[in-house]
């Protein structure tokens, strides 16, 4: 049995070593050019948390704890109106990372995230990580470009919702979500993506139907395969052409 000791509502495990978080950092397009000891430095305070299918990590509102990234399963980003319906942003896979923003403001957090599915997660305290930049301020300059490319992708998702037709959404979240929205390496063959179709209809703000039809569609222009729990994309290309408003009318009817 594995030798494990719980530090508040962490827990730590011998099982997975620093080795495997530091390749978690580097694998990561915003933390691969940090210093190699500042990497090490980060895996020193992170902290490992694991979550059952559906339990809450944070709610919106509840203060800022740290920086989290995804090692297994994901995590679901959403918010509840008024009269109880949910808003869906994204459902972050393994590599991403989230908590950003309320880690430099200091502000209460803007959404509410829940696991899908048993997942595990690291967790870099908030002040541990202000006191690494105190230390360490020539990297304020590559966190102010995390957030940045943050922001422009939230400003492309309003701007699609706006002006594009629902393929063309989907294609383009298709595309993002099987590239991690651009955070790691790119895998070796195929890439997929693991999301329900009704997750896809209420991060499209769209019904669970009209998913299934478009991405039927897509899959018999060959464009993609649809596998239990798995959308598999198969033309790149013909699905980038799409993402950018080119829609064919045998896709968009």
């Amino acid at each position: 049995m594995t030798a494990k000791r719980t530090v508040n509502h962490f827990t730590l495990s011998t099982k997975t070593g620093a080795e495997n978080l530091v390749g978690l950092l580097q694998r990561n397009r915003w933390f691969r050019d940090l210093p190699d000891d500042c990497i090490s430095e980060m895996v020193g305070l992170a902290r490992l948390r694991q979550l059952d299918d559906g339990e809450r990590l944070h709610a919106q509102q509840d203060p800022p704890d740290g920086l989290y990234g995804v090692i297994s399963g994901a995590i679901k980003i959403s918010s509840t109106g008024a009269d109880g319906r949910e808003a869906l942003l994204t459902v972050l896979s393994p590599g991403n990372w989230f908590g950003e923003i309320s880690l430099f403001d200091g502000l209460p957090r803007t959404h509410d995230a829940h696991a899908n599915g048993p997942t595990e997660l690291l967790m870099i305290p908030r002040l541990g990580f202000h006191q690494l930049l105190e230390r360490r301020p020539e990297l304020y300059p590559h966190f102010m470009r995390l957030l940045c490319r943050r922001i422009r992708l939230s400003f492309g998702m309003l701007e699609d919702s706006a002006l594009l037709p629902l393929p063309s959404r989907l294609a383009k979240r298709l595309l993002m979500h099987a590239h991690n929205y651009g955070q790691t390496e790119e895998a070796e063959g195929r890439p997929s993506i693991q999301l329900s179709q009704e997750a896809l209809g209420l991060m499209l703000n769209s019904s669970r139907q009209s998913i299934n039809k478009l991405l039927k569609r897509l899959e018999q222009a060959g464009w993609l395969q649809i596998k239990y729990g798995e959308i598999v994309l198969l033309q790149e290309d013909a699905l980038t052409r799409l993402a950018t408003g080119e829609t064919p009318p045998d896709i968009s009817e």
